[in-house]
């Protein structure tokens, strides 16, 4: 799909399709995710895939009653490892890299599923703490981001955005 047209086709997705999602498309949008830019090259971020349903409400309790998580067929959790961005850049990476990196890294997951067909919402409202109880307590971890994947059951209309001429200021 040319770049544009996708960017311009994607939607929030709240609604999903009981259809588990194939293996070799879930590889598609980890392959994705691995190509995404990071500081350094460093990639200072982990990717949890929670596809048990007991789970997957876990998230949805942890999103603060976002429930629609728990209808999709997985959910990816993005999490910053903020002392190995710290290891290279200090502070600035501990408090910044890290998660620019792990917010690159959902979002060319969010991309990708939308180019494969899935349907996704980028999902930040969250108790970190339930968050880390759904996906097994990892330490040293940050969750950023849950992205519920699936296949669409609803087709929402696009929602209206600024013209870039409100938020671009040019800089003589």
């Amino acid at each position: 799909m040319e770049f544009f047209d996708l960017i311009k086709r994607r939607r929030s997705i709240r609604k999903f399709k009981p259809d588990k999602v194939p293996s070799e498309i879930l590889e598609k949008i980890y392959e994705a995710i691995r190509l995404a830019p990071s500081a350094g090259n460093l990639q200072v971020y982990e990717v949890f895939l929670v596809e048990d349903r007991r789970r997957l409400g876990q998230l949805a309790k942890a999103a603060l009653g976002q429930d629609f998580i728990q209808e999709a067929a997985a959910a990816l959790v993005f999490c910053a490892n903020p002392e190995q961005a710290a290891s290279r850049y200090g502070s600035r990476g501990r408090n910044l890299y890290a998660l620019q990196d792990a917010t690159i890294a959902c979002t060319f997951a969010h991309l990708a599923a939308a180019d494969l067909g899935l349907g996704s919402v980028w999902i930040g409202a969250f108790d970190d703490a339930a968050v880390w109880q759904a996906i097994g307590s990892p330490k040293g971890l940050r969750p950023v981001a849950i992205l519920p994947l699936g296949y669409p059951a609803e087709s929402p209309q696009p929602t209206s955005r600024r013209h870039w001429k409100e938020f671009l200021h040019p800089v003589d």
